[in-house]
């Protein structure tokens, strides 16, 4: 499998491509990351160095990539966090053009916005542009709960009605979308839970809720469940898959006590995961 994954890059810890490329390779994926861009480390230290890359240059290495004539070998595109706006008219072009080349393949959105405890942290433009161009143009997503939300402009709460939002966006345009950061008020006291849905029905797995923030780690749910799913069609096992190696990373990361992802160290998980939740069929 192949993945063009178009997202940002960090040179100390891991979000974005920094994040998602690792454990992709580490599971047999063969990635091709362009940096939208390159930055010192991410931007939650509230200080940091580098250049956000344009939207014109990421556009060239791209190109160079068809001119490479790799495009029919691309199974999907996968973006991240978009920083600004001509980003998201380069990745729908690239869209087009990998799916043009190559008809089975498949786009997969992470369509970040921010979370229920911070609220929006990408400028007001982009979780428009998100609801009304680039998660039409996609055939996955993977939503937190909050950006379910928004995109849907309700406010998911119980199963039933994070259900309802989710058919809401799936009429949209994507056909699978995995939402993280389930919290409802009926599940079980210290717990997160993560929802699936496509054509074949939705299943839900419930963890253990670790107490930390943990920059990225969306980014790799986001890879390994598009990785997985693509290459199996299978949802719950994608989910449990995505799933168990998540909660083994974070859970080696809160052991750690520090602020990064323990990316490398937690390389088993990906390739060989407990398998430890079970989802649950709900729909």
């Amino acid at each position: 499998m192949k993945i063009l994954s178009v997202q940002s890059a960090v040179a100390f810890g891991h979000v974005g491509n920094s994040a998602a490329v690792f454990p992709l390779q580490r599971i047999g994926v063969e990635v091709l990351p362009v940096y939208t861009v390159n930055f010192s480390n991410h931007t939650g230290y509230g200080a940091w160095r580098g250049p956000m890359i344009s939207p014109e240059d990421v556009r060239e290495v791209l190109l160079g990539i068809e001119d490479r004539g790799v495009l029919p070998q691309i199974d999907v595109v996968l973006s991240g966090y978009q920083g600004g706006e001509g980003i998201a008219d380069v990745i729908l072009e690239t869209v087009e053009r990998v799916k043009a080349a190559n008809p089975a393949a498949v786009y997969s959105c992470d369509p970040v916005m921010g979370n229920a405890k911070s609220g929006c942290f990408v400028a007001p433009a982009i979780p428009v542009l998100l609801r009304d161009r680039v998660v039409p143009a996609a055939d996955i997503i993977t939503p937190n709960q909050f950006e379910l939300g928004f995109l849907t402009g309700t406010e998911p709460d119980t199963l039933e009605s994070t259900l309802a939002a989710v058919e809401l966006v799936r009429a949209t345009g994507p056909r699978t979308v995995l939402v993280t950061s389930v919290e409802r008020p009926e599940r079980e006291e210290g717990t997160i839970e993560m929802l699936a849905v496509d054509d074949s029905g939705a299943w839900i797995v419930q963890t253990p809720y670790i107490p930390m923030k943990a920059n990225g780690s969306g980014d790799v749910t986001a890879a390994l469940f598009t990785a997985h799913y693509r290459a199996t069609g299978d949802l719950a096992d994608s989910l449990a898959r995505t799933t168990s190696s998540v909660f083994e990373l974070l859970t080696r990361t809160h052991e750690s006590g520090e602020r990064e992802l323990q990316l490398v160290e937690s390389q088993d998980a990906y390739a060989n995961p407990q398998m430890q939740f079970k989802p649950q069929q709900v729909s």
